[in-house]
């Protein structure tokens, strides 16, 4: 498998201070900033916009991994392709035509993902893995941080890398929800190679690159 990447959720760092918090998290380690877009309706919270997005990208070199749990996403694709994100990922529940999204999120030069909730199943995942670049598996229930991790997931993960190995392809199996220590191992185990993690990162005495360390080494066998 590729290996781990570390993926620091900016919804649980300090809001007062993202740019700030942009440029120490490449010096601490982290390969990907995850950037949780929120919008009251596909989620019960809000969080920010292109706007923010576009202010907070001269702030780091990182890779700018934009996670949509908005509905009607391709209103907003340009938007989000225009505030600098690398990667958009629209969630399988909020765009009814999935293929066209995701070709469409590649057409403006950016890798494309796809969420899936706990509790979708990955019957349409065949069907447009071909035109994905990541594949991102809800380990809770969007829309909140700090949540337990969902055990039920490991099956869904392994699934998935299955369908990708079987395909050769080259696709990011990302993992959002609980990430820590004790669950790295687990989902990295079942194939994932994308560790979201907020709490986890930003918590813990608050030394950043500590805690990256630390969940990259226990996803490394």
């Amino acid at each position: 498998m590729k290996p781990v990447f570390v993926a620091p959720s900016i919804l649980s760092a300090d809001f007062a201070n993202l740019g700030g918090a942009l440029e120490r998290l490449a010096g601490a380690g982290a390969d990907w900033v995850h950037l949780d877009v929120m919008d009251g309706h596909f989620v019960p919270n809000i969080t920010f916009g292109p706007p923010i997005i576009k202010a907070l990208r001269p702030h780091t070199p990182l890779f700018f991994d934009a996670h949509l749990m908005i509905s009607e996403p391709d209103r907003y694709l340009d938007a989000f392709a225009e505030a600098g994100c690398d990667s958009i990922t629209v969630h399988a529940e909020a765009a009814p035509h999935l293929h066209r999204t995701l070709t469409y999120i590649r057409s403006l030069g950016k890798k494309a993902g796809v969420s899936f909730n706990p509790s979708t199943p990955m019957h349409t995942l065949p069907f447009v893995i071909e035109h994905v670049d990541v594949v991102l598996v809800m380990s809770v229930n969007p829309g909140f941080g700090g949540q337990k991790f969902i055990p039920a997931m490991l099956p869904k993960i392994r699934e998935i890398r299955q369908l990708i190995d079987d395909r050769g392809l080259d696709v990011r199996i990302s993992v959002d929800g609980g990430i820590d220590s004790r669950t790295a191992p687990l989902v990295r185990e079942a194939g994932a190679d994308v560790l979201v993690a907020g709490t986890a990162v930003f918590g813990n005495g608050g030394d950043w690159a500590a805690n990256i360390a630390a969940l990259r080494a226990a996803a490394t066998p």
